[in-house]
């Protein structure tokens, strides 16, 4: 990680996190949004994450290539899940790189959906892959599967040379403010006021970071899960596709914290503590619809 002490970052050029990976992402006007494509670099060979939707492919690629990149030196693009503002600058992508080596590397529950991006590229899954991604130099990116965070096929990127976490929307933020390199103020860390700040600052990044959450993931027990999947993966840094790179142990200890214990996440926040009794009886459904669909003088034509 670079020393980010009163960095002055200049968000319209790549952004180093290492000595081979970089931030090259960009702001999306719709959804008012930063989204954060990542490109890990080793010799002549290179890996795009989350390449970014399709109004982000122009700023994307001007970035790939300030780093010295030439568009074919892509040989895989990893998408950590399928939504549009990941995918959607896959087509011209695949015209401006070539289609002759390109790998497209995904969970299989997310082919079903990437595959109508595509139109040439070969799509190559996780489970086809062993989990794991090898770079000719012998460089390794282990794949972790985290279900319902949001999607079913969510997963997160391990780099094991940079020790960075490349999480997806598992950590992310609605990004509303933005600051590459996130690092919590002393006053935040014992906060218990937010959204109110009590030093009356407009934003409050925890905050943001836990909303995001409650509104994207799929449900508390899916969040823990994966928080459950990543706790052994050394990991030193984590960087989301949305919001700020987590780099301070104290700052990730605490987010990781504080989501494990959030409540109301995605459709638990819409059926509360409700307890489901008989979810096997039908009686209902069968008492509506217990005449004949079609009388069998119509089958019968």
């Amino acid at each position: 990680m670079p020393d980010i002490t009163n960095l002055n970052l200049d968000y319209e050029r790549p952004i180093k996190l290492s000595d081979d990976v970089y931030w090259v992402g960009a702001y999306d006007l719709q959804s008012g949004w930063y989204s954060n494509p990542y490109i890990i670099t080793d010799n002549n060979e290179a890996v795009l994450i989350d390449g970014g939707s399709r109004a982000d492919f122009p700023s994307i690629m001007m970035k790939i290539m300030e780093v010295g990149l030439t568009p074919s030196s892509i040989v895989a693009l990893i998408y950590q899940n399928y939504t549009p503002r990941l995918c959607g600058s896959l087509p011209h992508l695949e015209v401006i790189i070539g289609p002759n080596s390109l790998k497209i590397i995904s969970d299989q529950a997310n082919h079903m959906f990437i595959q109508h991006y595509s139109e040439s590229a070969t799509l190559i899954s996780l489970q086809d892959l062993d989990h794991r991604f090898t770079f000719s130099s012998g460089r390794s990116l282990r794949f972790i599967n985290t279900p319902f965070s949001h999607s079913a096929g969510s997963f997160v990127t391990f780099d094991e040379k940079s020790s960075i976490l490349f999480t997806g929307d598992l950590f992310s933020s609605y990004a509303a403010e933005l600051n590459l390199f996130l690092k919590l103020r002393a006053r935040c860390k014992g906060c218990e006021d937010y959204p109110d700040c009590p030093d009356k600052l407009k934003y409050c990044p925890i905050y943001d970071i836990l909303r995001f959450h409650h509104n994207i993931m799929g449900s508390e027990r899916a969040l823990k899960y994966a928080l459950e999947q990543i706790a052994s993966v050394p990991f030193t840094a984590i960087a989301p596709q949305h919001g700020g790179v987590l780099h301070d142990p104290e700052d990730i200890i605490l987010i990781c914290e504080l989501l494990s214990s959030l409540k109301g996440v995605g459709i638990d926040g819409v059926i509360g503590d409700r307890s489901f009794l008989n979810l096997g009886d039908t009686s209902p459904i069968k008492k509506r619809l217990g005449r004949k669909m079609f009388p069998e003088s119509n089958l019968q034509n």
